[in-house]
């Protein structure tokens, strides 16, 4: 009789682990190619809002366990009478990404189709690897990607979007990097190294300077240019008076790495 049976939790549907500063974050649903169930959307949200919180995580990567990154959400689910509440948990995470000030790094492998294109955009650095696909192909299923379509709008630009919603086609890696829609391309065997190696080096920044910059950009976001720069004249103002900036510029006319003042007693516990 298997540990379920016998009335074990089932394995969560998002685990969790530490290298550093880096908090990783694994879909875990390899049998269904990790779509989205409700379970998963509302523990994804619930880990990137504690992240968000969370002084010693300095960069979250996210990536998919088994053949693929993931390849939807669960039909299933659609169609029962929690669709409301399903509905509810697909706008937090689907937005998520404008409002996180701790930088997100997508590792993308396999396939990302439908809710999985969804997700990646909710990341600020996006690596994938050679032979992954993408496809907002919710239209083969009669739906629209409703909840995704605002973020990969602000990817790839709205024309770009409605025309990938229209015909649910299915693209490699050229065309994703080359509408925006990821950021890098690495052969299968470099990926893992390189998007640890991506977070690890976001994670080690100055995390008082990442939260302001993207505090900022979503700030401006659709601001007037004019009310933009005055904006962005005050918080650089601001900024050179923070302990970071006096130590950034000194690292880098001393030729050494910094050591950032906002990080320090915010290292992870080793015992945890």
């Amino acid at each position: 009789m298997s540990d379920i049976a016998q009335g074990s939790p089932p394995p969560p549907a998002v685990t969790q682990s530490r290298n550093g500063r880096a908090l990783v974050l694994t879909l875990n649903a390899p049998a269904t190619h990790n779509r989205l169930t409700f379970a998963m959307c509302r523990e994804l949200v619930g880990a990137l809002q504690d992240a968000d919180r969370d002084h010693s995580v300095g960069a979250v990567l996210l990536k998919g366990a088994g053949a693929a990154f993931c390849t939807g959400t669960d039909p299933e689910e659609l169609l029962r009478e929690g669709a409301v509440e399903t509905a509810s948990i697909h706008e937090e995470l689907f937005t998520l990404g404008s409002r996180l000030t701790t930088p997100v790094v997508c590792q993308v492998h396999g396939a990302a189709h439908g809710a999985g294109v969804g997700l990646l955009c909710q990341a600020h650095v996006v690596l994938a690897a050679q032979g992954t696909t993408f496809g907002l192909t919710e239209i083969r299923m009669g739906n629209w990607p409703f909840m995704t379509f605002r973020s990969l709008s602000a990817a790839v630009g709205e024309r770009r979007a409605v025309e990938l919603s229209l015909t649910g086609r299915v693209f490699g890696t050229n065309e994703a990097l080359q509408y925006n829609l990821i950021h890098a391309v690495t052969p299968p065997f470099e990926l893992e190294e390189r998007a640890e190696a991506t977070a690890g080096l976001l994670a080690e920044s100055s995390a008082e300077l990442i939260r302001r910059g993207l505090d900022f950009a979503a700030r401006t976001r659709g601001m007037a240019w004019s009310e933009a720069g005055a904006l962005a004249q005050q918080i650089r103002s601001e900024w050179f008076e923070h302990p970071d900036f006096a130590e950034g510029a000194s690292a880098a006319a001393e030729r050494r790495k910094p050591d950032w003042p906002s990080l320090r007693g915010n290292a992870p516990d080793p015992a945890g």
